[in-house]
């Protein structure tokens, strides 16, 4: 017979292929959207993603992207499967971890042997507990895509495993070898995640129960308190602190001392590690082992954390991707510590309501320069209102829309306080409620569906509620009928009976990367997507106690009968069904496969645009897969990207003044002098002039003028911007030989542009803009897409020209009867030639709500395209379009949305009644269906909800002016029904 080792081994590996090919089957192929278009771009040529950076992460995927062997089109898959491949990795751990825990309930020391029936009942808890884990909702999501999340489980897994096996040594030497081990691990995962290290305090506790005979409860908390210490350490200390240390230390050799660049630097790695190395040498010779462990770990975890040099080092290289450009010891500090996104107070704060009543100016903030480190900036730290600060605050935003949200959620009317009871209930019902709970039961209990903010489905909700046929059609509604949450409790009950000390390591794992991580985050009212991924390792620690389960089930029936040989294998197929639906309720809502939307819609943004132009975008999702499709597959690289958000930064100005592939250096007026960090970061507007032409205040904020300062004060630094109407006159003849305006808006062109400033300041980021427009000379063609249209700091509106999915900026004037002007010749050709739509018409894909919305952007734009084709009286190109929208985009495949309603009027015109009739017969089925379930379930209404009851009244006139009365008629009655008659006369007119 084999031995329980063997067995053990064999049996993992069972369930790491188990998982190894499910996310093989399911894994996307190409970029996703959020984050994965940024870290495949930045891995493929080794440059800086965002803040705090994934260094290791970098390394291993950019290994993971040699096995393309050059083929740009097969680097996102071969990432994808190095996600899928180390989330293979945790379900291995998870087993052995199990396995691992069940032998110290059963008491079965290191040197026994399992009996042959206990060994059954521990496999089949380890199987069922991984592939649970597997099959999870949350953690399926992030295994098969290159983002961090799955590498960051790898190493949870792995640590914790590696305690558990450290817990079972009995040899010092080895002991102290696995711990050494460990640390090492932990320093690597640095340089992909931070994770790993809220593990640590529970882990403590694996140390204390082994190391000490009597166990008390103060004992207890004092190991978990001594392990946050470690946590402290480490994220607090080590990362940031050292650094930070020797940044002091540079900047005092430097400005005090006189030395070079990088003599301070020198001085502290050498002053660090010498003291490190006596210290060692100190520990072993004096035989202080505990000592000499200690400073061996915090070695190995400093090699591990070494992998940030990648950071530094690609940074001076100019990447064209360098985010934050941390190429010093200043900026690198600054990076690690994610300065760039503020702060959230933790345990003291205000609430949203309180008032800056002071500022004090604190630490200076330095930047290199030419021979010192200069002071550009002082830290400002906000005085409020002492009595609007609570401990624990759970609701401080200074964004408008999150302090709205905070009103609404807790009924508070405007000018009202919240009290520390509001700040409770905030934390309870939306943070631990919302943002975690909710989590946790889409995948142990149910999700209701993928629209945004889906509530989790209950076996109470599901025998309550008929859902729609909307709602059972999603593929993301899935129903687990809480099996697997009651063998998670069965188990965690279990454990707690029978090992108290290995449940409490569990449930201290369970709520450190949970319940606690939810207060540390202390999330905002709102999100940017669903944010679950982030508490998978929570999720993890409740799949040990699915596993668990199985050998609860298997005590109950030993109870029944005495000596059951087959125990074990009855509780594991007892408990297989769970895993078993898992599989398949997730699957087709985990099945990525033949999806490259994410990338073909980034494509046909730098489609819709012309040789060497400039492209502004305005967030994550429109700009991330647009690199990975310019720095991966080459495409379109004489395009210029500019995110909107980062063009108020000194540093990406600065790149941006620099050729970039095919894209030549971007022209500015303004010098580095006069956009620096701490120079011209915000210009109030002052209004002190009628207008005022552009080029010269330019000039005059250049030459540094005093006729902008914010006083007469020649000790003001501020200045200003003295109108908020600036002109930029137009050189006709210029614009002329260019020949950039189309034939058929020659009659709008005009003299000069007037742009009124929004607001009562302006940014760098808006600084930089008009001094790109004013300096270019209509040289390179400038184009904006819809999100960042919308937020830059003056109206465009009015001068934009749409060419596909992006507007091009043109010395044009918009006729204030026109809601957009269209060059229907370029936007025709290039939806019909340059865009590409893969895989967007089989109803057999997986789009799930980012796919949708851009899906509802292209039907958009495809609408106002024909719109203005039909203005044009070109009804066949017209038609061409809505066909193409209608081919590319079936309601089989992605249901109709907003834009597939307004597009009604336009099949009618057309003479496509049955294509039009089709749309209002779906979406009028759907909205009726939508509303009736809202109001059955209470439930508030939301955007799609608005749009449902928009929608409903806006087909009953259309119907009616078309000659369908009778369908007419049966909305009206649906509408009335619904709303009531006084909300609907004005259709009877």
């Amino acid at each position: 017979m084999p031995t329980y080792s063997k067995v053990n081994n064999l049996t993992g590996w069972t369930a790491f292929l188990i998982a190894f090919i499910t996310y093989l089957l399911t894994i996307e192929e190409t970029a996703s959207f959020w984050d994965p278009g940024e870290f495949i771009a930045v891995a493929y040529k080794l440059q800086v993603p965002h803040p705090p950076g994934a260094p290791f992460f970098l390394l291993i995927y950019r290994m993971f992207g040699f096995l393309a062997f050059g083929e740009g089109l097969n680097v996102a898959y071969w990432m994808n499967i190095g996600s899928a491949l180390f989330s293979a990795f945790t379900i291995l751990f998870l087993f052995w971890t199990i396995t691992l825990l069940g032998r110290k309930l059963y008491s079965i020391s290191v040197d026994s042997e399992p009996s042959k029936e206990q060994t059954i009942a521990l496999m089949g808890a380890g199987l069922i507990g991984a592939i649970a884990y597997t099959f999870s909702d949350s953690f399926w999501f992030s295994a098969v895509e290159a983002e961090v999340y799955a590498m960051s489980s790898f190493f949870t897994a792995i640590v914790i495993w590696a305690f558990l096996k450290w817990d079972v040594i009995r040899d010092p030497r080895a002991e102290n070898q696995y711990m050494i081990f460990i640390a090492y691990l932990v320093g690597l995962s640095i340089g992909v995640h931070l994770l790993n290290l809220v593990t640590l305090p529970a882990l403590a506790l694996v140390v204390y129960f082994k190391k000490y005979k009597q166990h008390t409860l103060k004992g207890g908390i004092i190991a978990f308190l001594l392990g946050g210490v470690a946590l402290v350490i480490i994220n607090n200390i080590i990362i940031p602190g050292l650094p930070s240390i020797a940044g002091s230390i540079e900047i005092f050799f430097v400005n005090s001392l006189g030395l070079p660049f990088g003599s301070g630097i020198v001085f502290f790695v050498i002053l660090f590690l010498g003291g490190l190395t006596y210290a060692i040498i100190y520990s072993y010779k004096r035989e202080k082992v505990i000592l000499n462990t200690i400073l061996i770990s915090l070695t190995f975890i400093l090699i591990g954390y070494g992998s940030y040099a990648l950071i530094v080092i690609r940074a001076n290289a100019d990447t064209v991707i360098n985010e934050n450009d941390p190429r010093d010891i200043i900026s690198f500090v600054s990076y690690l510590k994610r300065e760039q996104y503020g702060y959230r107070p933790l345990l003291h704060g205000q609430y949203f309501t309180a008032e800056v009543i002071d500022q004090v100016e604190g630490a200076p903030v330095y930047a290199k320069g030419e021979e010192k480190y200069e002071i550009v900036d002082y830290q400002l730290e906000n005085i409020y209102e002492p009595e609007k600060k609570t401990i624990l605050p759970r609701i401080y935003s200074t964004q408008e829309r999150h302090k709205q949200l905070y009103r609404s959620k807790l009924g508070l009317r405007e000018g009202e306080d919240p009290t520390f009871f509001d700040n409770i209930y905030f934390m309870i019902d939306h943070q631990l409620g919302h943002m975690y709970w909710r989590y946790f039961m889409w995948n142990f209990s149910g999700r209701e569906s993928d629209f945004s903010d889906a509530p989790y489905l209950s076996i109470f909700s599901t025998l309550q509620t008929d859902f729609p046929e909307y709602i059972q059609n999603n593929k993301g509604h899935n129903n687990y009928y809480m099996l697997p949450l009651l063998l998670g409790l069965i188990g965690m009950f279990f454990q707690a009976k029978m090992d108290p000390k290995s449940f409490y390591l569990t449930l201290m794992l369970f709520l450190m990367m949970g319940a606690v991580l939810v207060l540390y985050l202390n999330s905002p009212p709102v999100e940017p997507r669903e944010r679950d991924y982030i508490y998978v390792g929570s999720f993890y620690a409740f799949a040990i106690w699915m596993g668990f389960g199985v050998l609860a089930i298997r005590q109950q029936l030993l109870k029944l009968k005495k000596g059951l040989a087959m125990a074990g294998i009855y509780a594991t197929l007892i408990a297989l069904p769970v895993p078993i639906l898992m599989a398949g309720e997730n699957w087709n809502d985990h099945d990525r496969s033949n999806r490259y939307f994410s990338v073909d819609a980034a494509r046909n943004f730098l489609a819709s645009c012309e040789p060497n132009a400039i492209l502004f975008t305005g967030g994550d999702n429109d700009t991330f897969p647009l690199w990975y499709v310019q720095e991966v597959e080459g495409f379109r690289t004489d395009v210029r990207v500019i995110v909107l958000s980062y063009f108020d930064t000194d540093w990406y100005v600065k790149q941006m003044a620099r050729p970039v592939n095919e894209s030549p250096a971007l022209n500015f007026t303004l010098e580095y002098e006069n956009y620096k960090k701490g120079t011209n970061d915000v210009l109030y507007i002052t209004d002190r002039l009628e207008s005022l032409p552009l080029v010269d205040y330019l000039k005059l904020l250049k030459n540094n003028s005093e006729l902008l300062k914010l006083s007469n004060s020649r000790a003001s630094n501020i200045n200003t911007v003295p109108s908020r109407n600036l002109t930029l006159p137009i050189n006709q003849n210029r614009v002329d030989s260019l020949d950039i305006v189309p034939e058929q808006f020659r009659n709008l062109r005009i003299p000069q542009l007037n742009i009124r400033l929004r607001g009562n300041y302006v940014t760098k980021g808006t600084l930089m803009l008009l001094d790109l427009i004013a300096t270019n000379h209509w040289e390179r063609p400038i184009y904006f897409n819809n999100t960042s249209l919308a937020t830059i700091g003056f109206d465009m509106s009015q001068h934009v020209v749409m060419e596909g999915l992006t507007y091009r900026l043109l010395p044009i004037q918009k006729p204030d009867n026109q809601e957009e002007l269209v060059n229907t010749e370029l936007a025709y050709e290039n939806v019909m030639e340059n865009f590409a739509f893969r895989g967007m018409s089989n109803p057999d894909n997986y789009f799930d709500d980012e796919f949708r919305r851009f899906t509802s952007n292209h039907r958009s734009v495809l609408n106002s395209i024909a719109i203005a084709l039909m203005d044009e009286k070109d009804l066949q190109r017209a038609e061409d379009i809505m066909r193409l929208s209608l081919e590319k985009f079936p309601h089989e495949a992605i249901p109709y949305d907003l834009a597939s309603g307004q597009s009604v009027p336009l099949l009618f015109e057309l003479g496509m009644e049955e294509e039009a009739l089709h749309i209002v017969d779906e979406m009028a089925e759907r909205s009726v269906e939508m509303l009736d379930f809202y109001q059955e379930t209470e439930r508030a209404m939301d955007r799609e909800a608005s749009i449902s009851m928009e929608m409903l009244r806006y087909f009953i006139p259309l119907l009616r002016e078309q000659g369908y009365e009778e369908k007419a008629d049966q909305l009206q009655v649906e509408f009335e029904r619904l709303f009531g008659d006084a909300s609907n006369r004005m259709q009877r007119r």
